[in-house]
């Protein structure tokens, strides 16, 4: 057999062992080659309109590399560690060193550059259909064409080959390393296993749980107003994430084998088949892959946590715009709002206009709060905030003598706890009036425009607030004192009507604001924000359940005595599959598990920052997310049922 028959040999062998590698190969090279084409398609900057696409996708696409990279290069550390023995054998029939690294060099070549080809063929057939998801996901208004990107090519080709020159780097260094000798063992001395689990395995196990759990207590009482200073805030999110951390590299390092030892000797250490496949591996093999499952959940659990932030975003964007204005267009200037009235009026459209006069002012709130309201830049407790009469909304009728705050922000009500009983005093330039605290109702009546940071506004008795009028502090009153709102009679003009408003001079007028444009925006924002973290999320899924699924492969070959022996031994190959079913589930279902709990205790923590639904958003994402992750498993056990069926 001469050298190119050996390698066409081996290419076959290594083609039939790593399709999935070839897969995500591909898979990797098109998602990028698609992503660096939207950079240079003339279509993304026809359909900027106010976010930066261009800008968001080439930033993709550098995390989309350093995601890439690091799985190419650790999946070739691990087939080269598993052919270290083939490696030994061809320098034992008196091959060098170098002939050996020609050999594997030619071998990755054509299956690199095969992939190479073949991926940016797909990414070119599909860089169309990611263009149209893009501005379907953004709501832009544009055509996606099927273009082909010289630049995309080029820059494609670029970092790929340089990932290549970095493999073969590794590979030349391994090779150049190793001895005949310690090729032979460098596969069985890649998997730790211990038999007897030690105290201080224990200690960290319990350790680990302990991390975590706490890690999760903290994070649900951080808005919760235990925890009222910005400095605190940080020092505790700190906290949160190094004890998450820690204890999940505990908890694969000792916690897993630690209940694992309890299950075992609960059972007095009579295992059936199943238990012996299944749980006994977990605790022997565990432990060695600590580190890697550590930060596969970590990841995992921060892209789900990210997607699911940015669709709770994108999901509530409509209720969310509805903050900024209680009406369509909002407007603070009399003359705008009469001219803006005319247009709508000479293409027939109807709509009603509320006014509302608005006050500012500084009120005490030391007695319905436990906030520390120094750290959120108040003067001795007051608060500022517009003043309104109860009279300018019929909601609300309110005595002499009291005061209610409306169209409060969320994450504000949950760092500064406004629910107290007890009396606010407002301030006006020379006279302070003492009001008793009616409560809080969420609903907006005034634009964003007169409550910066997301303050409530303050509503009293019309008679109050006439006796504000007169003695105001010009220090901390606003220039405009008219809050102007227009609402259309029929839903069905307000895009029409949005136009008319956009077309206008003064709406780019800080103050003037369209709800339907607010929503748009929002929609563009968070949806090229999700479209980004949904494809490296993606990316990262399949990277990273390769990796599972190459160290099945791995332990598969270096079990399959063990199957040879049970078969003989009279089991059957349903008895054994049963026993590898339940280990795939461990061995994919703990870091899945695992990652979806970090998820949800990082969105549940401060998810009304970014909308007003949680749950529908939140499970849609982790149901996706575990469906294609369980995609590996399944094909794990398949790879293991080979291995089983091959093993007598």
């Amino acid at each position: 057999m001469n050298i190119n028959q050996l390698i066409v040999r081996n290419l076959k062998k290594n083609l039939k062992n790593y399709y999935l590698y070839v897969f995500a190969l591909i898979f990797s090279v098109a998602l990028y080659f698609a992503f660096v084409t939207m950079q240079y398609d003339p279509a993304m900057d026809e359909a900027k309109s106010g976010i930066k696409g261009a800008a968001g996708v080439r930033a993709a696409s550098v995390l989309l590399v350093a995601i890439v990279s690091v799985f190419l290069l650790y999946a070739n550390n691990l087939f080269i560690k598993r052919r270290s023995k083939e490696i030994g054998l061809f320098q034992l029939i008196g091959m060098t060193k170098n002939r050996i690294f020609r050999i594997l060099s030619a071998e990755n070549l054509i299956i690199y550059f095969g992939s190479l080809a073949i991926g940016i063929a797909v990414g070119f057939s599909v860089s169309k259909l990611i263009t149209m998801a893009f501005f379907k996901v953004t709501g832009i208004e544009a055509v996606a064409n099927l273009y082909f990107s010289p630049q995309a090519l080029v820059q494609t080709l670029i970092v790929f080959s340089a990932i290549y020159l970095l493999i073969m780097l590794m590979n030349y260094l391994f090779i150049r390393r190793q001895s005949i000798l310690s090729l032979f063992h460098v596969t069985s001395s890649t998997e730790e296993k211990v038999k007897k689990i030690s105290i201080w395995e224990i200690l960290m196990g319990i350790l680990g749980l302990g991390l975590i759990v706490t890690g999760y207590y903290v994070s649900s009482k951080l808005f919760d107003g235990d925890f009222n200073s910005i400095t605190s805030l940080y020092v505790v999110m700190l906290f949160i994430l190094g004890s998450v951390i820690i204890g999940t590299y505990f908890f694969y390092k000792g916690s897993v084998r630690f209940v694992a030892n309890l299950i075992r000797k609960n059972k007095g250490g009579y295992l059936n088949i199943n238990e012996v496949l299944s749980l006994s591996s977990i605790m022997f093999r565990m432990k060695s892959n600590a580190l890697l499952l550590t930060i596969i959940t970590t990841v995992s659990a921060l892209a789900i946590a990210l997607l699911s932030l940015t669709y709770i975003s994108y999901y509530s964007a409509e209720k969310t715009a509805e903050t900024v204005s209680p009406d369509d267009f909002s407007l603070i200037d009399q003359e705008a709002a009469k001219n803006f009235g005319e247009k709508l009026t000479e293409q027939g459209i109807a709509y009603q206009t509320t006014e509302i006069e608005v006050l500012t002012a500084s009120i005490n709130i030391t007695e319905i709060t436990d906030a520390n309201l120094e750290e959120f830049n108040t003067n001795d407790g007051k608060m500022t905030v517009p003043v309104i009469s109860d009279t300018s909304v019929e909601e609300f009728d309110l005595t002499e003598n009291e005061t209610l705050f409306t169209g409060y922000n969320d994450a504000l009500q949950k760092m500064i706890n406004l629910d107290g009983e007890g009396n606010v005093t407002i301030y006006g330039k020379n006279e302070e009036i003492l009001q008793r605290y009616a409560g809080l109702s969420k609903e907006k009546v005034i634009s964003n425009y007169f409550t910066v940071g997301g303050l409530p506004t303050a509503i009293v008795d019309h008679t109050t607030f006439e006796q504000l009028k007169h003695d105001l502090d010009p220090e901390v009153q606003q220039e405009a004192s008219t809050y102007i709102g227009i609402t259309l009679k029929d839903e069905n003009q307000v895009e029409e009507a949005n136009d008319i408003f956009q077309g206008m001079e003064f709406s780019e007028e800080f103050g003037n604001n369209s709800l339907y444009q607010s929503t748009l925006n929002q929609k563009q924002n968070m949806g090229l924000i999700m479209f980004i973290v949904g494809f490296l999320g993606l990316t990262f899924l399949v990277t990273s359940g390769c990796i599972l699924y190459f160290k099945q492969m791995g332990e598969s070959e270096e079990e399959k005595p063990s199957y040879t022996i049970l078969r003989k031994l009279g089991f059957t190959r349903k008895d054994l599959e049963k026993g590898i079913r339940g280990k795939q589930v461990f061995n994919f279902g703990i870091p899945l598990v695992v990652g979806l709990l970090h998820s949800y205790f990082a969105v549940q923590s401060g998810w009304f920052l970014f909308g007003n639904e949680l749950w529908t958003p939140m499970l849609i994402v982790m149901g996706l997310y575990t469906a294609l992750y369980s995609i590996f498993g399944f094909l794990s056990f398949l790879y293991y049922k080979k291995i089983i069926h091959e093993s007598l």
